[in-house]
Order: structure tokens, then C-alpha cells, then sequence
């Protein structure tokens, strides 16, 4: 068993706790960046009311990147952040399931899949019994919404993965009894990226299931702390999606667990950018033939990524140039961003109708059909 310690930075806006001997320096951070949102007036536009209706959203939008906050959780998470003196954010704050449907049904999504692998996780530095409590009361909160708004939600649930037997006993209950979609896991887990020996067992069985799972980023302990000028979700977070990408490569991972399913956050990250410098520098490692028998570029080209904070014009050209269309799916990142903002720009990129139209639902559909 280990234990991660608890990185920094949320997917979209938020900045986290860092590891707990910063928590002093990361809550004057979390001021800065709350400071900063305003500044920008990203408030008004990221709320959870009033979000506008997409534009041209096609027949109902499959929103692959929702997180949601059970009651539990957020009390956890505000006493957690209470004990370092981290300002709530207000998103989390206000987050109920009748608002979550309301703003789906105000920007045309037609289904979403609640989530739950972002910072600071389900661990707040608990014993691993205590986590497993917190893991179960996730999925079974999120279970219950998929039951109580048929057709509206679908569930990735949340895993343990610090211990690994307790890890597994989940997967059984989340796929047997909950009926899960598929798992969310984060792109890093205090020093261990996701091919790392210690989680081949795990990835052995959601292998053996033929799962889908989804990851979500978060920054690293090695780099959250980096004075660059701005928050770690903006640079940082991505980044982390992309080491995470190239651990699972070069270890083997994509080809020794064929049959899992892989979606990754935010386009990818910078692996859109950084294929090609991947590929001129591994292209020819000894070990090359068992990571990538078909090419390095082959491999990232058979996952799945979703367009949260990566619509912007050059963002999805890298994509797109990179991917087929079939295996774009979108993603809001609600409710750090207002739930049409992404569908809205998708729109706007001048894509063919059938490429829009697989982005907004149709992969989707087809990478959510059950094994």
C-alpha cells in the first residue's frame, strides 16, 4: 500500500492544496488565483445560473467531463480546506443535482458523465479504511443520480487505487452492482504515474473487464510549486495529462492492456504539441517493437480525448491533425465552466457537419456501448 501525497491544481480554474508543509504558501496562491478570476470577470461567466444554449448543438450533447459533489464530499473537502485556510470556491459551493440538470437542459446536453478524479481526490490525507468509506459513499451518491434522472447521467466511478486489494473490491462492486460506465482515475498519484508496476494489477482487471477509463490531471508534486507567473491548472495540469500519456506508452501499458478503453482530459494535454518530439526521440529505443508495434503516433492515435479547455482554434487543429475525428468526445469541465462554453466554440471552428456532430454525441455513444 502507499499513500499519494496531495498535489495541486483542478483541471480548469481551481489551484488545490499542495503537499501539506506549503499549506501556508498554497492558501495565498488560492487567494491569488480567486483575486485573479474576478479580475477577469470569470465569475459571472463560469456560474453555475443562467448558462446560454448552445449554439447549433446538434441532436443533445454527451458531456464526458462533469464533475459533481455528493454532500459528503463537499463537507469533507470544506473542512479540509478550512483546516489550511483555502477559500471555498464557488462553484463547489453551489453545486446541487437539480442545478446540474438545469444547466443541462439550458445548454442542450443531453446526458453527462459524473466524475470525480480531480484534486484533491477522495484521500484528504485519511487511513486507507477511511477512503474506502469516502469512495463508496462517491459512487453510491453518483449511482443513485444515474437512477433518479434516467437517461440524464452516466457514472465513472471513483477508485480508491492507493491500496491496491481495495481498489479491486471496488471495481467489482462499482461494474457488478452499481452498473458503472466505466472508472476515473488521476493522471498521477503523489510520485507514480499510471505505469507504474504498483497499479498493474488494477489495470489488469478493468483490462480483463474491458472498462473505459477515464483520467483527469492534476499537477504534480515535482511542479505545482513552480513560480512561472501563474497557477499550476494552467500550465502544470496539462502537462501532467501528457506525462501521464507517455508513462502508460513507454511502459507498456497501451499494448499490454489492449482491451481497456483510454480517455484523457483537455485534449490531450500537450500531447497534440509534443507527438512528434515524442516520436524523433523513442522512435527508435530497443524496446520500441513491444510499446509501440505499430508506431508510437499508431498508439496515441487509439485514444480517446475529450475537449475540455481545448477548443480554442490551434488547440483542436493540433488535435484533429494528430486524431481522427472518431476519437474527439466533449467535454465541459462543469461547473468550473459554464456548460456550453466548450460546445459553443466547437461550433465556431468551422468543422464538417458529420465531424461536429461525432464530437458533440456520436463518439460518445459508441464508446459508452457496454462490452
Amino acid at each position: 500500500m502507499f499513500k499519494p501525497q496531495t498535489s495541486c491544481a483542478h483541471a480548469a480554474w481551481s489551484c488545490m492544496a499542495c503537499q501539506p508543509s506549503s499549506a501556508d504558501a498554497h492558501a495565498a496562491d488560492r487567494r491569488q488565483l480567486l483575486k485573479g478570476l474576478g479580475g477577469l470577470g470569470l465569475f459571472g461567466s463560469l456560474g453555475l445560473a443562467g448558462a446560454p444554449v448552445a449554439a447549433q448543438s446538434g441532436t443533445g450533447l454527451i458531456d464526458t467531463h462533469h464533475h459533481f459533489y455528493p454532500p459528503a464530499y463537499q463537507k469533507a473537502w470544506f473542512d479540509w480546506e478550512d483546516k489550511r485556510n483555502i477559500p471555498h470556491f464557488s462553484q463547489q459551493e453551489k453545486w446541487t443535482r437539480e442545478g446540474a440538470v438545469a444547466d443541462m437542459d439550458k445548454a442542450g446536453v443531453k446526458k453527462a458523465m459524473l466524475s470525480m478524479a480531480s484534486t484533491p481526490g477522495v484521500w484528504f490525507d485519511l487511513p486507507v479504511p477511511e477512503i474506502n468509506q469516502m469512495v463508496r459513499t462517491v459512487n453510491e451518491y453518483g449511482a443513485q443520480m444515474v437512477k433518479d434522472f434516467p437517461g440524464r447521467f452516466g457514472l465513472f466511478a471513483a477508485l480508491t487505487m492507493v491500496d491496491v486489494e481495495s481498489t479491486l473490491k471496488e471495481i467489482a462492486y462499482v461494474f457488478d452492482v452499481l452498473k458503472a460506465d466505466g472508472v476515473g482515475i488521476q493522471t498521477n498519484y503523489g510520485d507514480k504515474w499510471p505505469g507504474h508496476p504498483d497499479f498493474a494489477p488494477i489495470f489488469q482487471e478493468l483490462n480483463r473487464r474491458k472498462a473505459l477509463v477515464y483520467f483527469h490531471p492534476l499537477a504534480a508534486n515535482c511542479c505545482g510549486r513552480l513560480n512561472t507567473g501563474t497557477f499550476p491548472a494552467v500550465i502544470e495540469v496539462p502537462h501532467d495529462t501528457t506525462r501521464a500519456v507517455v508513462n502508460l506508452l513507454l511502459s507498456g501499458s497501451f499494448v499490454k492492456f489492449r482491451d481497456i478503453q483510454w480517455l484523457f482530459s483537455h485534449g490531450g494535454g500537450t500531447i497534440p504539441m509534443l507527438a512528434g518530439r515524442i516520436n524523433f526521440f523513442h522512435r527508435n529505443a530497443k524496446n520500441i517493437a513491444d510499446v509501440a508495434p505499430n508506431g508510437i503516433e499508431a498508439e496515441l492515435k487509439r485514444l480517446y480525448y475529450d475537449t475540455a479547455n481545448a477548443t480554442h482554434p490551434s488547440s483542436m487543429a493540433s488535435l484533429l491533425k494528430l486524431v481522427p475525428s472518431s476519437q474527439v468526445v466533449y467535454g465541459s469541465d462543469y461547473p468550473y465552466v459554464a456548460m456550453d462554453t466548450q460546445a459553443t466554440a466547437l461550433t465556431q471552428l468551422g468543422l464538417e457537419p458529420k465531424v461536429l456532430q461525432e464530437i458533440q454525441h456520436l463518439n460518445a455513444e459508441r464508446l459508452l456501448k457496454r462490452p
